[in-house]
């Protein structure tokens, strides 16, 4: 890419160049403008960096750092060092927490659209975690594509609801894509996990969740707090819960573990580390993970739980498909997970649609 479409005004941003590595289009392939030939561009392509709009310099969620990049929430299998950064302002506080300064960012605030050369950008709530954010592009020829970045639609009182981004083209996220991935409402999954809390103290043992230290864990402390029980959490989980603070939600109060446990507490740990720190674990105990893969059977045994309870931050299978139908698209773009299955499902209720493609994600217990 040039200098001069990477200048810091952002303008000359579009860069027609198509690099080498660029998964090739069909010609029955959705969006994009036609070139001169008579061939299409795909609204956005599939490279070995990630995911990048077509015909710009602007890419998306990038696992690798790129000259521009949006991002659309701070877990680690979406964010990089990026040159420069689009985000919402809680998650460039949330990734300058994880990966320290950023070389240059632009914190932009939900619902106020924005010029970047030749396109029109505006960020929409995602409801995945605090400030994640999906990404609105209108392009020259008037043609609207949304990135969804990963999307949840049921609320959650520490992270923004999600709105729906109508558009031409939607570039779906497709992780519990499959029909046989359907959750509970969430305050069905939240009462299970109080009364799990309860009864194991009331048989004399120490309750333990087991979560992703951004989002999932603060989450599960705020429901756990609110309904009367002490918590104690990792350092990881207690620093992200600062962070949360200072951008003004409140998750509850919680004790930062030092290696010791006090009677009646609750434990919230990210699950790599209760693998490793066996000889911090109290006794007796009970465990419980906490993702959407608990719909699957077995899935508290392969992760070394005694329950597990389908607590997401991901929309499920009629989720996104209810989703892709509010936002009007007339073609839509599958993406990671289960995202031939989903196509597919899209393509039986009479929506275009096709999988762009699998994207790097590491699994963060859904």
């Amino acid at each position: 890419m040039s200098r001069r479409a990477a200048d810091r005004t952002g303008r000359g941003l579009v860069d027609e160049r198509r690099a080498p590595d660029v998964l090739p289009r069909s010609r029955a392939g959705l969006g994009g403008s036609p070139l001169e030939s008579g061939a299409y561009v795909m609204p956005v392509e599939l490279r070995r960096g990630g995911l990048h709009l077509s015909g710009t310099a602007l890419w998306l969620d990038a696992h690798r750092k790129a000259p521009l990049a949006f991002v659309s929430h701070a877990h680690s299998d979406h964010i990089a060092r990026h040159e420069r950064v689009i985000a919402t302002r809680a998650t460039l506080r949330l990734m300058t927490h994880r990966l320290g300064a950023l070389p240059s960012s632009l914190p932009v605030p939900y619902n106020r659209p924005f010029e970047l050369g030749a396109l029109c950008l505006e960020l929409l709530p995602a409801g995945h975690i605090l400030g994640s954010a999906q990404l609105r592009v209108i392009r020259s020829d008037g043609k609207r594509v949304t990135y969804t970045g990963d999307l949840n639609l049921e609320s959650s009182q520490t992270a923004e609801s999600a709105q729906v981004a109508e558009c031409d083209t939607l570039v779906l996220e497709s992780t519990f894509g499959h029909p046989r991935y359907r959750f509970p409402p969430k305050s069905e999954v939240l009462g299970a996990i109080e009364a799990f809390a309860r009864t194991t103290l009331e048989r004399g043992a120490t309750p333990v969740f087991l979560g992703y230290s951004l989002g999932k864990s603060q989450e599960v402390i705020r429901a756990l707090t609110s309904g009367g029980h002490c918590v104690v959490a990792h350092a990881s989980v207690c620093a992200v819960a600062e962070v949360y603070r200072s951008l003004g939600v409140e998750v509850g109060a919680v004790r930062r573990f030092d290696g010791t446990w006090l009677p009646g507490e609750v434990g919230v740990f990210p699950p790599h580390v209760w693998k490793f720190e066996r000889l911090l674990r109290p006794w007796p105990r009970r465990t419980a993970v906490l993702t959407g893969w608990a719909v699957d059977p077995g899935t508290a045994r392969r992760y070394g739980a005694d329950e597990a309870f389908p607590l997401s931050d991901h929309a499920d299978f009629e989720g996104l498909l209810s989703y892709a139908r509010a936002t009007g698209a007339s073609e839509v773009l599958t993406h990671h997970g289960f995202a031939e299955e989903l196509a597919g499902a899209l393509r039986d209720r009479g929506i275009e649609a096709r999988p762009l493609g699998t994207v790097r994600q590491l699994d963060l217990f859904g």
